[in-house]
């Protein structure tokens, strides 16, 4: 059984020089043990401000499923120490009433292993013969779901459910949706290496019928830093774009983003995650069950 291994409460006006001012909130880390694949791995889980207050105890809240939960809270474990601020800016946008009061989930990834869990299909760049990616939207849906349903106060439907991701974890995340339609209602895709496996998710996604509600697509204009590779990957991002528009995603529901001069980065991706959280979750647009 898994079971809260660290718990940590480091309120946002707390100073620095606290014993880890990284983080800012209620972040949880639960140890998991996932039967699909057969090992184990953290969920970081971070709760909105007043989630424990009594007057908010029979309220539940959209939640935001986020890949490579190590890079997304705390600079001590991101890759590169460079992490995607989540928690400081959803607190800021929550707390500005721009967003509605919500918890996100940083899945962990299997770190050798990420490679086989986030492809879905054979790859020679990056290598991978046995991928096991076709298991992941049951490891998320049928494991990682159930377990946080039981412990905190998340609302169901895709309307409170969002999932998303960078590079590689973005492409898990880009198949997942098109594996179990009418689960997830926003989704977030950060760089997403559509060239892999030639293009087989660029294919896939020609006969998707039900789409998230609201997509955000972001991609760097410097995403390799070879410049013919780099057009390449930016004309990928804006087929997707086609692809989707012609499905019927106006401006309301997709919104895509070709960053001029950003990099394949950590630090890009935490840069636009206030505008993407924006847009998926805005509050207008979002009803919290």
């Amino acid at each position: 059984m898994a079971e809260i291994i660290q718990e940590r409460a480091i309120i946002a006006e707390q100073p620095t020089g606290t014993s880890n001012p990284s983080v800012v909130g209620d972040l949880r880390l639960h140890e998991f043990k996932s039967h699909t694949f057969g090992n184990t791995r953290l969920l970081r889980v971070w709760l909105p401000p007043g989630y424990e207050d009594p007057v908010n105890l029979l309220r539940y809240y959209p939640v935001f499923y986020l890949n490579d939960g190590q890079n997304l809270f705390d600079r001590a474990t991101a890759y590169t120490g460079v992490e995607w601020q989540a928690d400081e800016t959803a607190n800021r946008l929550i707390r500005e009433k721009v967003i509605p009061p919500m918890i996100l989930v940083g899945i962990d990834n299997a770190q050798k292993d990420r490679p086989k869990e986030y492809l879905s299909y054979r790859s020679l760049n990056p290598p991978q013969l046995r991928p096991q990616g076709k298991r992941y939207p049951d490891f998320l849906i049928h494991e990682v779901m159930p377990f946080l349903y039981e412990r905190y106060r998340i609302g169901r439907g895709p309307e409170n459910t969002g999932l998303g991701g960078s590079s590689l974890g973005a492409v898990i995340a880009f198949y997942t949706v098109m594996d179990r339609p009418g689960i997830f209602g926003r989704l977030l895709l950060e760089s997403p290496s559509l060239f892999i496996s030639n293009r087989q998710l660029l294919k896939q996604s020609l006969a998707v019928r039900q789409w998230p509600e609201r997509i955000f697509l972001a991609i760097g204009t410097r995403e390799s830093g070879r410049e013919d590779r780099d057009q390449e990957i930016v004309d990928d991002a804006r087929e997707l774009e086609g692809i989707l528009r012609r499905a019927g995603l106006g401006e309301d529901r997709l919104a895509v983003k070709i960053d001029e001069g950003a990099t394949h980065s950590e630090g890009d991706w935490a840069r636009r995650f206030p505008e993407a959280l924006k847009f998926l979750f805005e509050a207008k647009h979002n009803q919290v069950m």
